[in-house]
């Protein structure tokens, strides 16, 4: 349903604009997101975009991620900038919907993810 594109080998400082293309579902209700992994660490949420276009950002994400969407496209953004090495990681692209009382998602998807390596 979510592929991702986008990542690859940049330099410290250099920027990044990772794709999320979704299919099957009914992409303009979803709220979309961004998480990353790390070699030996938990996955980790970088951004969210809900159905009517706020984003969210955890505290330690503020400034240097920008998430976006293109409900025309079916597609979700993940724009990086000025990055550095400890940004090194799988980023994974993720689709919700339906929110229920214990706190899970009716619908919950994930892309396969895209590497995303800084490094000189």
């Amino acid at each position: 349903h979510l592929v991702e594109s986008g990542g690859g080998l940049v330099q410290p400082g250099g920027s990044l604009t990772l794709s999320c293309a979704a299919s099957g579902i009914g992409f303009n209700i979803y709220t979309m997101g961004w998480y990353r992994q790390a070699p030996g660490r938990q996955r980790e949420l970088v951004a969210q975009i809900t159905s009517r276009s706020t984003p969210r950002y955890p505290d330690t994400m503020k400034g240097r991620f920008t998430i976006s969407r293109d409900n025309t496209k079916n597609t979700a953004y993940l724009q990086m900038h000025s990055l550095k090495p400890e940004d090194t990681a799988v980023y994974y692209c993720n689709a919700k919907y339906g929110l229920e009382q214990n706190g899970d998602y009716e619908y919950d998807y994930w892309g396969q993810g895209t590497q995303v390596t800084v490094s000189s």
